[in-house]
């Protein structure tokens, strides 16, 4: 039982808690720039190419037979997969840009300064007590 709740109170920090958010927007995410890649990017890219589908690039090093398949080294998803890893980095870094942006205009602005001392204070009427 004493488990139980130690695992229960484990799972519900906050850190865990944030840490599952992130990891399923992020799988949400991962999904989105696929299909922006694969859906937007690619066919105008593979056009401009010539009419090439980068997933369908590939080498055959061995060819197939009745009883087996065809061996082939897919270079092709390869560069799709560094495409998409390329964007998601970059999207990834604008966002931590922008954040370390906002970060440092409230850090730029300088906190008000403190309030006088008490001692400073009574200096303070004391000299105006002596002025006059």
């Amino acid at each position: 039982m004493k488990i139980l709740n130690e695992f229960k109170a484990f799972a519900m920090k906050g850190n865990m808690v944030d840490m599952a958010v992130g990891i399923i927007i992020g799988a949400a995410f991962g999904k989105i720039v696929a299909s922006l890649v694969n859906d937007i990017l690619m066919p105008p890219l593979g056009l401009l190419l010539g009419g090439v589908n980068f997933t369908d690039l590939k080498l055959v090093m061995k060819a197939a037979t009745e009883t087996t398949p065809a061996v082939t080294w897919n270079y092709g998803s390869f560069i799709q997969t560094a495409i998409d890893f390329l964007i998601v980095a970059f999207a990834i870094f604008m966002l931590v840009k922008a954040i370390n942006a906002s970060k440092k205009k409230e850090a730029a602005v300088p906190p008000p300064p403190p309030a006088p001392s008490k001692e400073e204070t009574l200096l303070t009427e004391i000299r105006d007590l002596l002025k006059k």
